[in-house]
């Protein structure tokens, strides 16, 4: 599939018509959504009215937005204006909200069609898209494996080549740990970039809509499209959209890349060789290669899963069996409540929200929930040490390929630990990009991942496109 500029630039001359790029990815998803379970709604009559508008807009020399025709999945935790939208749960099954979220309305603004809603884990609360009360996604690359998660319909449509680019959500590594498994770029924003107005809140505090895409342009291309200030979301920042695609091939020349021990302490050695490999390139870019250690990093799993499902606990309550979504009567408000919750919730999703509600329960909010926010603070100051000597960070995105479905569905700690080279970023509210940089003995993509302090966007692409060159991409 060609890039989304390619696609942008031949809509936009005539050399080819929204409809014709839209028919290709209709047929994929065709052929291969009932295998992978990637789409859990195909909105094909919205995608052609938005395909035909485009082509309208050519044919009358209007001026045409940056994402013309191209094809775009949107996760399912995004509301779209009369579109099912369920994050995957019982308890949502069938709503339409009445709004689009802010980021849907710029890229429809700029011309992108959106094909569908992806399926996620549930709330977007697991690793490998297994909690998904619709069923698993699988990986594109290798339908025995998981496309990871939460945001793994996304990743696996953009991998499937069902769509050419898609966004997901990351609140601990959402993005860049399906982006590594599936064999893409993806870029989790500095907090408060993307509006989260419309997206469904997981942990407010930690959640972050960021891009999709095979190339580092394409990727740059779409988080300037969906970046900038809203006054719909009170996290927004107050600026406009950073300029990114013209700072892709600035290169690593006289920057200074901190190699982290705790980013790549644990992981299989293939995915530490392709680290290795990635400082070298890195370093015969120009770059200085540094060596770090950040010891606060190997605090993040725990401060993270108490402070996500406190503030999950408190977001999910308004799924409550009266305002929208499921509704199981029963002979009081109090039975109605509990036997709704009851059947519209999963496995994992309660299991965060009976943690979260004792972390913040009277007698524990200290010991628990006030130390995780101590840990946190610990933390963001870690990595502002860390920038005063370096400009970005290197380090694994996960700590293996993509695994086998089944392998740690059983145990919650083994999957946790699938993102425990992210959820720092989150925790500090900073920005990192996972590439695909080199393969693993399975044929498998192994993900690298960058890091870099809040708002430093366009240095991290400019370095993963020094990785993506030296993989001939």
């Amino acid at each position: 599939m060609r890039s989304a500029t390619q696609i942008a630039a031949d809509v936009k001359s005539g050399a080819t018509t929204a409809e014709a790029e839209l028919d290709k990815s209709l047929a994929v998803v065709a052929a291969r959504n009932e295998e992978l379970n990637v789409f859990l709604y195909v909105d094909e009559e919205g995608a052609r009215a938005q395909a035909r508008a485009v082509d309208e807009q050519v044919r009358a020399g209007a001026e045409l937005g940056r994402l013309a025709g191209v094809p775009i999945a949107l996760k399912d935790n995004l509301c779209q204006r009369g579109v099912p939208t369920t994050c995957s749960s019982r308890i949502l099954e069938g709503w339409r909200p009445p709004y689009d979220a802010t980021v849907v309305e710029r890229v429809l603004a700029a011309g992108a069609v959106a094909i569908g809603k992806t399926n996620l884990d549930e709330f977007a609360m697991g690793s490998s898209t297994e909690t998904s009360a619709f069923g698993p996604t699988r990986n594109p690359l290798d339908p025995s494996r998981v496309p990871g998660g939460s945001s793994g319909g996304s990743a696996a449509a953009v991998a499937a080549e069902m769509t050419t680019i898609a966004l997901g959500s990351d609140t601990g590594g959402s993005i860049r740990q399906p982006a590594a498994l599936c064999g893409l770029v993806g870029m989790k924003p500095t907090y408060g970039l993307v509006s989260r107005y419309g997206l469904i809140a997981f942990a407010s505090s930690l959640d972050q809509i960021g891009p999709f895409a095979k190339t580092v342009e394409d990727a740059a291309l779409l988080l300037e499209v969906i970046a900038g200030h809203d006054p719909m979301d009170s996290t927004s920042l107050p600026e406009g959209s950073p300029s990114l695609v013209a700072h892709v091939n600035d290169g690593v020349g006289a920057k200074r890349v901190g190699l982290v021990r705790e980013l790549i302490e644990g992981a299989d050695d293939e995915v530490v060789a392709s680290v290795t490999r990635a400082a070298e390139v890195l370093r015969a870019a120009g770059a200085e290669i540094v060596e770090l250690s950040i010891p606060e990093i190997k605090l993040g799993l725990s401060a993270y899963y108490l402070l996500a499902p406190a503030e999950a606990s408190s977001n999910l309550a308004r799924f409550d069996g009266v305002r929208y979504g499921l509704r199981v009567d029963a002979e009081n408000v109090t039975a109605m409540n509990e036997a709704t919750r009851t059947l519209g919730f999963g496995a994992e999703v309660k299991r965060r929200i009976m943690l979260g509600t004792y972390a913040l329960s009277a007698g524990y909010y200290d010991a628990y929930y006030g130390q995780a926010l101590k840990v946190r603070t610990q933390m963001i100051s870690a990595f502002r040490a860390a920038y005063q000597q370096v400009d970005l960070l290197l380090g694994a995105t996960t700590p293996s390929v993509a695994f086998q479905f089944g392998e740690k569905s059983e145990n919650p700690m083994a999957m946790y630990l699938s993102d425990v080279f992210t959820i720092p970023t989150n925790l500090a509210g900073e920005a990192a990009v996972s590439v695909p940089f080199g393969l693993g003995a399975s044929g498998l993509p192994i993900g690298v991942q960058l890091l870099g302090p809040g708002r430093s966007e366009a240095a991290l692409f400019a370095g993963a496109r020094v990785l993506e060159i030296a993989e001939g991409r």
